[in-house]
């Protein structure tokens, strides 16, 4: 990274900065810019920011100056919150590439942990993709492992409703790991990240449940009949369903989250059977009459016959 050269630090105006369009950072707690803004209201911007320097021709053929800001996008939001009309700021000198303001963004906030695991994700992805980035090379700049990048990227292939619930701190960075060993089962991931919205369950409890989930498939590969008849459990239910088979029967696990998913669990499965209590009676044919005199007439001559064997001088010896 080039050092500062000759560089100066200004007072300039807060409304002709412009913001780094490389800055990885997309969420700010909002909580945590007052508070900030407050401190600024007191002591003042401590710390400048790092902005370039750019002349830009007027409509009316006349020179202008604007800025853009490389570093210090949180400061500057706290200083307008607190009605400043300037700040300071580190002039660097030259033109900066789009690479060294996307670097010197993502250092800036890895650097004050304020980057969140998705947006983290994100910039070393345009890195990545980008720039022609190596996870090696990513990890050298950011003083983090090869391991570390690469597994922060796979982040990505998480379904959206699940990053952003990584965004949010609804799910910590942690539980990306079970769940990410549930990628080609999409349902279990989803069952899987229910859990442990509802149940708060924490990083071991969801380690413990996605490796249980991955022994159970390797058993059933052998049971083909067994893997199917719990896809359609699953299906039709729309929950996780465990079939575990014994030498005698064997059991059948389903999972719910809530009282409203067990009663409507119950609606399924009361849908899918019809108590013997509404079967009608018109359902089981009765006999007619002459049904009936047909029945009463062979079951006498049956018995008159029976009573003939019975007394007949055959069945006697002297």
């Amino acid at each position: 990274m080039s050092q500062f050269n000759s560089d100066a630090i200004f007072w300039i105006e807060v409304d002709k900065i412009k913001p780094n369009p490389y800055q990885p950072r997309r969420e700010f707690d909002e909580m945590q810019l007052k508070s900030l803004a407050e401190s600024i209201r007191q002591y003042g911007v401590l710390q400048a920011l790092t902005v370039t320097r750019k002349e830009v021709e007027k409509p009316d053929g006349g020179i202008g100056v604007e800025y853009e800001l490389i570093a210090g996008e949180r400061r500057l939001r706290a200083s307008k919150l607190a009605g400043l009309q300037q700040v300071p700021a580190l002039i660097r000198n030259g033109e900066e590439t789009d690479l060294m303001k996307l670097e010197l963004a993502i250092i800036e906030n890895i650097q004050r942990e304020d980057l969140n695991p998705i947006d983290r994700a994100k910039a070393f992805n345009k890195l990545a993709s980008e720039f022609g980035f190596k996870h090696a090379e990513i990890g050298k700049k950011m003083g983090k492992s090869r391991e570390y990048v690469t597994n922060t990227l796979r982040i990505l292939t998480l379904p959206e409703h699940i990053q952003q619930a990584l965004a949010e701190g609804k799910i910590n960075e942690g539980h990306t790991r079970p769940l990410m060993m549930l990628v080609d089962r999409p349902e279990e991931q989803e069952t899987l990240f229910k859990e442990i919205m509802f149940k708060k369950l924490n990083v071991r409890e969801a380690e413990s449940i996605a490796r249980h989930i991955a022994v159970e498939r390797a058993r059933k590969l052998m049971d083909p009949e067994l893997m199917d008849l719990e896809d359609k459990f699953k299906a039709s239910l729309g929950t996780r369903v465990r079939i575990e088979k014994k030498e005698q029967g064997g059991k059948l696990t389903i999972d719910f989250f809530s009282p409203d998913d067990l009663r409507a669990l119950l609606e399924k499965l009361s849908q899918e059977v019809t108590p013997i209590s509404e079967v009608k009676a018109e359902e089981v044919p009765l006999p007619t009459e002459d049904e009936k005199i047909d029945m009463a007439d062979g079951s006498k001559e049956e018995m008159e016959k029976g009573d003939e064997d019975l007394y007949s001088v055959t069945n006697f010896t002297v």
